[in-house]
């Protein structure tokens, strides 16, 4: 077994490093590592629904998409992570209690009735603090989950504050839990490092063969190509969402109601209708068309907008204001 030490707070870099260590190292592995303040969301997640786009963009929070499915957690550096990552039999993959097992043991050393709820929980007193997911490739399965230490629940809560009613897919949906931090229900003080420590430390016990190593100079390069390529992008972060309508009611002060209704496909808008009781000089539907084709991402429609003079569309209505309509 492999204990693979990680510094890098870096949320692109870190779920690079899963996918790096699943697809070429060998031997089996496990890691603990911590983002910054960040969302990670599902595999099969629709991610603008999952977030609070104002909270993440005036935040400047990263989101990234994960291997795994399940929903979307928020993590920060009092959340620390950890990654099983073993061959097994395909049958056999499958198995959360097997993988939080060294987890519970070590909480529950410490005092703590930490308990195995549901499909892929750990609670204690019957709120969550550690999700769990997995994603097989091939002969091998990779296990990760969160375990909140002392975690900032407020940010938790304002990023994750998505609006339901402003989409209608067949994404895979996150399911709020009461969470809970470890730290709260501590005899002695303790800081998140120290925990890892104790957790490694049994897992190093738990499977003779650990070795611990540290990812060469040409392993930090592929990762960071890897980012480049996949992890870092627009493409994979929120264009691999699955096809999804978007609708939302804008209210001004100045411009009166306007209700944007999208469809979007592969991160694309295919169809943009506007609807509402403003007054405009110019047709609206030079401003649907212009949209039509263009990724469901601010930057790209700022750019197809550079050449409209918004108020000639919509009176007294800001660019700014406009782009509040449709995410």
């Amino acid at each position: 077994m492999l204990i693979i030490q990680r510094r890098s707070t870096d949320p692109y870099f870190n779920l690079a490093t899963e996918e790096y260590v699943l697809k070429h190292f060998e031997e089996d592995s496990f890691m603990l590592w911590r983002n910054a303040p960040s969302i990670i969301v599902g595999q099969h997640q629709n991610t603008l629904a999952e977030i609070n786009v104002d909270y993440v963009k005036k935040q400047n929070i990263p989101v990234v998409r994960r291997l795994s499915g399940g929903g979307a957690v928020f993590h920060d550096l009092g959340n620390l992570n950890f990654t099983f990552i073993k061959i097994g039999k395909q049958e056999n993959l499958i198995d959360f209690r097997k993988y939080t097992l060294p987890i519970l043991e070590v909480i529950q050393k410490m005092g703590i009735d930490a308990k195995f709820e549901g499909r892929n929980d750990l609670t204690i007193d019957g709120k969550k603090f550690s999700g769990n997911a997995e994603h097989i490739w091939k002969n091998r399965i990779l296990h990760h989950g969160t375990l909140l230490f002392s975690s900032q629940m407020s940010n938790l809560t304002q990023a994750l504050n998505a609006d339901p009613l402003k989409f209608q897919d067949k994404s895979v949906k996150s399911v709020r839990s009461r969470v809970t931090n470890i730290s709260e229900h501590l005899k002695e003080t303790m800081d998140v490092m120290r925990f890892a420590d104790l957790v490694q430390a049994h897992v190093v016990e738990k499977y003779p063969d650990a070795r611990i190593i540290e990812l060469t100079k040409e392993d930090q390069d592929n990762i960071h190509e890897l980012v480049r390529s996949k992890y870092g992008a627009w493409e994979w972060n929120f264009g691999y969402s699955p096809n999804y309508n978007f609708r939302k009611i804008l209210r001004t002060k100045k411009s009166g109601t306007l209700e944007f209704d999208l469809d979007v496909q592969n991160g694309v808008i295919l169809h943009l209708k506007i609807f509402g009781d403003y007054f405009n000089k110019m047709e609206t539907g030079e401003i649907e068309a212009a949209l039509t084709g263009i990724a469901h991402q601010e930057k790209s429609i700022r750019e197809a907008l550079k050449r409209f003079k918004m108020d000639d569309y919509f009176a007294h209505l800001t660019k700014k204001e406009f782009l509040q309509g449709l995410f």
